[in-house]
């Protein structure tokens, strides 16, 4: 009996789709033939001879009795399409293309011809692709399989609505197909349709409740959509599976940090830094967990690792800064805030950190140079007032001082601070000895 590409149609579909596929055979051959005229019978052994050897799956020995009878007979459809499927096996995609081609040219209607034509030119050429298997489509009607592999090469060529059509029509005739569900899924959270997407991967779980990728892409089609909990319940599911994909737990400690839920967050990031050095994006999600705990020393060591990595992430640069500045490493928040400010001279929570660090170094007339070109964009706070009424205070400027001593009365509600209690003795101390300069 002459074969069709199972082996083509099922190898290049996982490769596409990251999973088995689910009837990966092509349409039925016709039947085998036989040549009745005495003259034919080294065709036939030919013909016998290539048959055994596939049943071997010996398809270099195929190929050459498939190429030895057509050295003979070129003009038959069948063993052109025979040949072109047993260089599909030997993995010569280049050989079985003309094959597959030659067998079209001779019976236009061999659908099985044309799908695998598609199936091997999906993988280095998906534009290409698209043709034949449109033709495959036309003569197999009610069938899924060609829609799915149509849908994938249109996918792959940049069509994404027209490939979520075909992949929908095949979820039509095939509700309960794994791999046309799964595809469906995965086009539909690439076009940004994340509710449908969790519907289609959550048909395909249905099917195989085991599936890993299936997990974990209903993991994300849920954070898609605002969902922590649920995908950090998709993610647990795969990482059951798959324990050592770093980039997994990361996400789930993303969203058991949106849970508030630190500590589970922090045993995910340490379980994925156990399976090789952490990331930037890890390493900026540890720091991020950090500082919500106002745990300022220990986001440090992260945040200058995500630095060296990133040095030119504003977001890091400002974040070190910070964390220095909190935890009163006052020359090291200078350097990483002079860095954060030259990298974004207009953000004005750098400016106001650079403001406070140079003050606590004492650099007074530079901290209030700084609140000067932060007030220009921003009103200033409360605290960055009382900065700015001691940096007068520090260098002798009692009268610019009491006024910002004022201000920051007028502004500051809370009556029970530090900064409250010295801003009044202030206030009276510069204003008994301005009157008494007079």
């Amino acid at each position: 009996m002459m074969r069709v590409s199972k082996l083509a149609a099922g190898c290049v579909l996982c490769a596409i789709l990251g999973s088995p596929a689910a009837g990966g055979q092509t349409s039925n051959p016709p039947k085998k033939r036989t040549i009745p005229d005495p003259a034919a019978q080294e065709l036939n052994r030919l013909l016998a001879a290539a048959q055994e050897a596939l049943d071997k799956q010996d398809f270099a020995a195929a190929a050459q009795d498939y190429q030895d009878y057509l050295a003979k007979k070129p003009d038959d459809a069948i063993v052109h399409y025979d040949l072109g499927y047993a260089y599909s096996a030997l993995q010569r995609p280049g050989d079985a293309k003309p094959e597959y081609e030659k067998a079209i040219s001779l019976d236009p209607k061999m659908a099985a011809a044309h799908l695998n034509l598609g199936l091997t030119l999906l993988g280095s050429d998906p534009k290409a692709a698209v043709e034949p298997l449109q033709h495959a489509v036309e003569l197999m009607p009610g069938e899924a399989r060609p829609m799915l592999y149509l849908g994938t090469a249109l996918a792959r060529a940049g069509q994404l609505p027209a490939a979520i059509g075909w992949y929908q029509a095949a979820a039509k005739l095939e509700d309960r197909n794994y791999a046309v569900q799964f595809a469906l899924g995965r086009a539909l959270l690439t076009a940004q349709r994340a509710p449908e997407a969790e519907a289609a991967f959550r048909a395909a779980l249905s099917v195989r409740p085991d599936s890993g990728e299936a997990h974990l892409a209903l993991a994300r089609s849920l954070t898609a959509q605002n969902k922590p909990e649920a995908a950090a319940a998709e993610l647990s599911a795969y990482l059951q599976t798959n324990p050592d994909d770093a980039d997994a737990r990361m996400e789930r400690a993303a969203a058991l940090a949106e849970l508030g839920k630190p500590a589970d967050a922090l045993t995910e990031l340490d379980a994925a830094a156990a399976h090789g050095s952490e990331g930037f994006r890890a390493l900026k999600l540890r720091a991020q967990i950090y500082f919500a705990e106002k745990r300022y020393s220990d986001a440090v060591p992260p945040l200058e690792k995500a630095a060296a990595l990133e040095p030119n992430d504003k977001n890091i640069a400002a974040l070190l800064g910070h964390a220095y500045l909190e935890s009163k490493r006052y020359p090291e928040a200078l350097r990483a805030l002079v860095a954060a400010y030259r990298l974004d001279p207009g953000a004005s929570d750098v400016q106001y950190d650079l403001a406070l660090a140079e003050y606590s170094a004492k650099n007074y007339t530079t901290a209030l140079n700084l609140l000067d070109t932060l007030s220009a964009h921003v009103t200033l706070s409360p605290p960055s007032w009382f900065i700015r009424a001691d940096c007068y205070d520090n260098l002798g400027r009692k009268a610019e001082a009491l006024e910002a001593y004022d201000k920051f009365l007028q502004l500051n509600k809370d009556e029970n601070s530090d900064m409250y209690f010295e801003a009044s003795a202030r206030v009276r101390t510069l204003t008994r000895e301005l009157r008494e300069k007079r």
